[in-house]
């Protein structure tokens, strides 16, 4: 159990000296942060996670069970990683050959959601708010708000901050939540962006806890 009662630790899981850990995060069974990981306030690690040396994680993050981030891994507030999503820090990696002074420098921008058992390959950046179906494999850069399914992963549509596929624009190509109601468009080709919200803002309360289940949401 840890001694600094500003967060949590499974008695189950180890936190190494050296290790920064944000106030009111917690670390459940068998996790193990290792000496150099940064990470910020209202983490939540399930079972069985490994976080290494030189990550640096926001604030309200969550992993799920069986998660290991490797050396490299950037990732900013509000993320969501799935279920045994796997992400990597070498593109060519053998074991006769160290290139530990190679390690990859992946991102995850704030609010972007990695679905279970997906890949992130290293070396890209998952843009804000992006969301990265299950099982995909991911090898290249993912815009803002984009959802990405398949392998290789191919962009499939949008999503709103929320976590509903953005449909049926309307003559001025605006697209809206069913959720939160804010609408979204596509500034340019490929960047889409929330006309009511900026980015790096906070949800309004009001806004921020789920009431309805996702299906009661579907749109046609």
């Amino acid at each position: 159990m840890a001694d600094d009662k500003s967060y949590f630790v499974h008695e189950s899981a180890y936190v190494d000296e050296g290790a920064e850990i944000g106030e009111g995060t917690k670390v459940w069974h068998f996790c193990h942060i290792m000496k150099g990981a940064k990470i910020g306030r209202r983490c939540i690690f399930g079972q069985n996670d490994n976080i290494d040396g030189g990550v640096v994680i926001g604030d309200n993050v969550k992993v799920q069970n069986n998660v290991s981030i490797y050396t490299g891994t950037v990732i900013e507030d509000d993320v969501f990683l799935g279920p045994s999503c796997v992400l990597t820090n070498v593109t060519n990696p053998r074991s006769q050959v160290k290139r530990h002074s190679l390690y990859e420098k992946t991102v995850l921008r704030r609010g972007a959601t990695v679905g279970a058992n997906a890949t992130i390959v290293c070396g890209i950046e998952i843009g804000r708010y992006a969301f990265v179906a299950a099982g995909a494999v991911v090898v290249k850069n993912v815009p803002d708000y984009a959802l990405v399914m398949g392998n290789p992963a191919r962009q499939n549509g949008w999503m709103s901050r929320h976590g509903h596929r953005l449909k049926n624009p309307d003559a001025d190509g605006v697209m809206i939540c069913p959720e939160s109601k804010f609408r979204y468009k596509e500034t340019s080709p490929g960047m889409l962006k929330c006309l009511d919200l900026d980015e790096d803002a906070s949800l309004p309360t009001e806004l921020s806890e789920g009431t309805v289940g996702y299906d009661d949401f579907k749109i046609s």
